[in-house]
């Protein structure tokens, strides 16, 4: 299964499911996946902590932190997905609202190259 094979229906399911089965979602509160989503997201910080920006860059090359890496990404996108989920968000209407928003508020001819 690669991105360019994969709807996000698809992956939806797939988290859903392993929720039901489980029943995890009476633990699935909207401050429950909010701080799960950012305590996976210090795990993967935490990886690059103490790295230089070369460092990290290396690292994400090959080996173990690499593979950390995918697996804390994973995560943040796991939680991210229930939230979504749990909150009845449409994910792409989501991104797309946003990225409506990001482009009125950093126009390409002021932001080009730099922040």
């Amino acid at each position: 299964m690669s991105d360019k094979q994969t709807y996000i229906q698809e992956l939806r399911s797939i988290i859903e499911t392993f929720v039901d089965e489980r029943d995890w979602q009476q633990f699935h509160s909207p401050k429950n996946l909010a701080m799960s989503i950012s305590i996976e997201s210090a795990e993967l910080m935490e990886l690059f902590q103490w790295l230089s920006l070369d460092e990290a860059k290396k690292v994400m090359e090959s080996g173990k932190t690499r593979e950390d890496a995918i697996d804390e990404i994973a995560d943040i996108l796991i939680y991210s997905f229930a939230f979504c989920i749990r909150n009845e968000i449409d994910i792409t209407d989501a991104i797309k609202q946003k990225m409506k928003k990001n482009i009125k508020k950093y126009p390409e001819e002021d932001y080009r190259g730099h922040f």
